[in-house]
């Protein structure tokens, strides 16, 4: 995995854009990345797209892609349209890579999009509706009750008004959690209002407003433990991000910003208790990511996690093996994950700050995570920065999501 190098990323400002279509904030996207790997379009041998709602939102069911890069000039190469939930963009990128080590191509580049606001937000909300086995919808919410029966849902921590049903899937893991190591809103909390900080400085994050732990408590609520600014917002944007192998770096001359891939790992849920959490996909996903790279958890210096809310980073803190099962609401609190701390998360300000329109996740992480390792982050930088690991998981199916990636990065 040595061989392979990212030498270009873009991305959009991530929020609400009613006066940009789907295919002009991914020429923007496409434009930024071509223009910091110092390339033409005629230089890019295949295209990975990443979308999971043009369909739903506009009826673009098919070649999504062809619609989007034959009008802006990429013809005649491979377009390859790929879905995987939220993990779509990491699905586009772990494919790129792929066809790299194959030996396909030797410039690729992946791209996920969404356009995801609306003036209705019934339609909004239902897009996520299919982020699980439809036809088995009935099992999906029971099993997802029954990781509720431990807990007790205080009064008045329910909005009265419509959210994504992703949000109780969160609430369900964060019961079991408290269940079984007494963590606490606090602790969430806490992760949130880290997020919103760093946020601040970020200027393509969604939102750039600081938040306290009691601001974030005090906020209106969605479902317990989750207050409004705990939770990923619904988000319009792109990303790009250009990969070569080794050899074409060399006659490109582009080394000394290229960054280098060492892993890129994905895998796929499983039926397992809700008790046997070191069968987690991203504990399996993560560890496999570690052995492909030849680093431990302890050589990661900085982190974008998938938190589309706030008790997903909690969760993958844990089983990414950042802390000890149980420790990453304390570990939060006592500032470890905050920049200047131990092992700095979501300095991008996350999902929850930055932005989630679902299929440009993926790459928008791995576009932190590049400034990051090139010590461009500016007042978010990392001192040192060389390690860095990526996060994204998609849809559900059980009592965990249906799809998992991980990358690890170095400079």
């Amino acid at each position: 995995m040595t061989d392979i190098f990212i030498i270009g990323v873009g991305m959009t400002r991530f929020g609400r854009h009613p006066e940009k279509s789907l295919k002009q904030l991914s020429a923007l996207a496409v434009d930024e990345a071509l223009q910091d790997a110092q390339l033409q379009r005629q230089h890019i041998n295949e295209i990975h797209f990443a979308n999971c709602v043009q369909g739903y939102m506009d009826g673009q069911h098919m070649i999504r892609g062809h619609a989007i890069f034959l009008e802006q000039g990429f013809q005649g190469i491979p377009i390859f349209n790929l879905e995987s939930g939220c993990a779509s963009g990491s699905m586009a990128f772990h494919m790129a890579v792929r066809s790299l080590l194959a030996d396909q191509a030797d410039i690729v580049m992946a791209v996920g999009a969404e356009k995801m606001v609306c003036d209705d937000k019934s339609k909004m909300f239902n897009a996520f509706t299919s982020a699980w086995d439809v036809h088995r919808t009935a099992w999906q919410m029971d099993t997802i009750s029954g990781m509720t029966c431990a807990g007790t849902i205080p009064p008045g921590s329910q909005s009265e008004k419509g959210y994504s049903p992703f949000m109780d899937v969160y609430k369900a893991e964060f019961i079991q959690h408290q269940a079984l190591y007494n963590s606490t809103p606090q602790q969430v909390a806490a992760i949130c209002a880290k997020n919103h900080q760093h946020s601040v400085h970020n200027p393509k994050a969604q939102f750039q407003q600081p938040y306290t732990q009691e601001d974030v408590l005090n906020a209106p609520p969605i479902t317990y433990p989750l207050t409004l600014p705990m939770c990923a917002p619904i988000s319009d944007g792109a990303a790009a991000v250009i990969l070569c192998n080794s050899k074409k770096l060399a006659q490109l001359g582009v080394s000394k910003r290229a960054v280098r891939i060492l892993a890129s790992v994905t895998g796929s849920g499983r039926e397992r208790a809700p008790e046997q959490l070191e069968q987690h996909i991203v504990r399996l996903v993560g560890d496999k990511a570690y052995d492909q790279a030849g680093v431990a958890p302890a050589d990661i210096d900085v982190a974008e996690l998938h938190d589309a809310t706030a008790v997903g980073e909690l969760i993958e803190t844990e089983n990414l093996r950042f802390c000890a099962p149980g420790e990453g609401g304390v570990m939060a609190q006592q500032g470890a994950t905050r920049l200047g701390g131990r092992i700095p998360l979501n300095t991008s300000g996350g999902l929850e700050s930055r932005g989630h329109p679902i299929a440009a996740t993926g790459i928008a992480q791995l576009y932190d995570l590049v400034q990051q390792l090139r010590q461009e982050a500016g007042p978010r930088q990392v001192a040192g920065a060389r390690i860095g690991l990526q996060c994204n998981v998609g849809g559900f199916w059980g009592v965990e999501e249906a799809s998992a990636h991980v990358a690890i990065l170095s400079r």
